[in-house]
């Protein structure tokens, strides 16, 4: 692919993304929103962060698991377990992941 195309992609998909966005909240923004459709909003980011992180987890054609990313992804879990707080989670796996790759783990 050459430079203009992948430009081409990334600015199309970034106003694909705003009008959806926008979409949703010109037809929506003023108005109230149904109790079942704001129960459903709520596991949104529960649904999205394991699809964010799962394949950066595994890796790309990866025959097995890096030790430090395993090591940030149950450390990541334990948190969000404990505290129930998803910035403390991914502070502190994103912090044990830099810091296992510091020390060459």
């Amino acid at each position: 692919m050459t430079h203009p195309d992948v430009w081409t992609i990334i600015i199309g998909l970034g106003i694909g993304t705003y009008l959806i966005r926008l979409s949703f909240i010109g037809l929506v923004g003023d108005r109230d929103m149904p109790p079942w459709l704001l129960r459903m909003l709520r596991y949104t980011p529960v649904a999205i962060l394991p699809g964010l992180v799962t394949p950066m987890l595994i890796g790309q054609g990866a025959t097995e698991l890096e030790p430090s990313r395993l090591a940030a992804a149950v450390v990541t879990v334990a948190v969000g377990l404990v505290t129930r707080n998803v910035f403390y989670a991914i502070i502190a796996g994103m912090g044990l992941f830099v810091i296992l790759g510091a020390l060459g783990v």
